[in-house]
């Protein structure tokens, strides 16, 4: 018997589970086609946008970022030091090849490494200058 009221208990609880599931999607249902409904959700979602839009102009009024202005900030610094990162790789390139260059007897032109040199280092710390500019932004 004990097994015929789990089961019977376990029906009752399916169909009423069921039921409800109707009745609420019976409802949900009908206020969707309702146009007062859908015209109060119309209205506060207008209401919404117009909140964003004053709150966007106040912050500017302010002269303070908004979440939009800060990330856009952020993909832009990102981009400058990916660049940056390049730029660095190509430059410690060019130099391991004038070094291996500059390594082997090419005959009277010391001069011109050590012009290229010069040059390099004023590059390297043009580099530098700009990433510590950009770790302290």
């Amino acid at each position: 018997m004990t097994d015929d009221q789990s089961t019977s208990s376990k029906d009752l609880r399916d169909r009423v589970r069921g039921a409800s599931e109707d009745t609420i999607g019976k409802l949900a249902q009908e206020l969707l086609g309702n146009p007062i409904v859908t015209g109060a959700v119309q209205r506060a979602m207008d209401v919404r946008e117009r909140a964003t839009q004053a709150q966007e102009a106040a912050f500017g009024a302010l002269n303070v970022p908004t979440a939009a202005d800060i990330e856009r900030l952020t993909r832009r610094v990102r981009n400058v030091a990916q660049r940056l990162e390049s730029i660095e790789d190509a430059v410690d390139r060019v130099d391991e090849r004038l070094s291996s260059i500059a390594g082997k007897d090419v005959g009277g032109d010391d001069a011109a490494f050590k012009d290229l040199a010069k040059r390099l280092d004023a590059i390297q710390a043009s580099l530098d200058g700009l990433s510590k500019a950009q770790k302290q932004s």
